[in-house]
């Protein structure tokens, strides 16, 4: 799954607002300090990589994919499943991922189950 230009846009929006500790409604109000907003385009790296069929496989392409490619995952060293469970921990609690406790632990045993090389 390739990002478009659109999704791509949004997150480096998010990212600049969560970084310069600016909230979204402050964009709109004049005389908030000068973040000005501008459309810009990017060109993301292709990838033809897909993660292997398997129970769980489904569960990454709708909760992990918007943030990572399945190249970016795929070539993360062999983690244990409480390696496994740590990270996708961290991606809810400190990134925020909207991700349900039983699509966590489904998450989880894939990724443990995977023995792929990069």
């Amino acid at each position: 799954m390739a990002f478009s230009t659109t999704t791509a846009f949004g997150l480096v929006t998010a990212l600049i607002l969560v970084a310069t500790g600016t909230s979204a409604a402050a964009l709109d109000t004049p005389g908030t300090g000068g973040v000005k907003l501008h459309s810009v385009s990017i060109d993301l790296p292709a990838s033809d990589r897909e993660f292997p069929p398997g129970p769980g496989a489904d569960l990454i392409a709708t909760n992990c994919q918007s943030c990572h490619s399945p190249g970016m995952i795929l070539t993360q060293p062999t983690l244990t499943r409480a390696e496994w469970t740590g990270e996708v921990n961290k991606m809810v609690r400190v990134y925020k991922a909207p991700i349900s406790d039983a699509d966590a632990a489904g998450i989880v045993t894939y990724l443990a189950s995977l023995k792929v090389a990069p």
